[in-house]
């Protein structure tokens, strides 16, 4: 549990200094335009600050997200036999008109079974 929070908490700070890494960049650019200088490429440090950001952000994601599943759909079906393939419980219905056939079966809703 700590673990999850600690990579989510790296992962808030990536997205912060990833966002101050564009804030520099941005800054860089205005800086050179009022100077009246060319632009050539960002400084190192805001360089090496976006590829840092990027590879934490990148790897709290993948470790907060959890496992991944296979692509292949082959994969989970191995595992399964064939008297679960074709079982689907969200379909069974257990009220129905079949009961009402049940002679046992009252309309007030006490059923024969209940009193026994």
């Amino acid at each position: 549990m700590g673990s999850k929070f600690f990579n989510k908490l790296l992962l808030v700070a990536g997205f912060a200094s990833l966002a101050h890494a564009a804030f520099s960049a941005a800054h860089h650019r205005t800086y050179l335009r009022l100077t009246e200088q060319e632009w050539t490429s960002l400084p190192l440090d805001v360089i090496l600050q976006t590829v840092v950001s990027l590879v934490l952000v990148i790897y709290n994601i993948i470790e907060v997200v959890g496992n991944f599943k296979e692509i292949r759909a082959t994969v989970d079906m191995q595992q399964k036999t064939w008297d679960t393939l074709g079982n689907f419980p969200s379909f069974y219905s257990f009220n129905h008109r079949g009961r009402a056939l049940n002679p046992g079966y009252s309309l007030d809703g006490s059923d024969a079974y209940e009193n026994n």
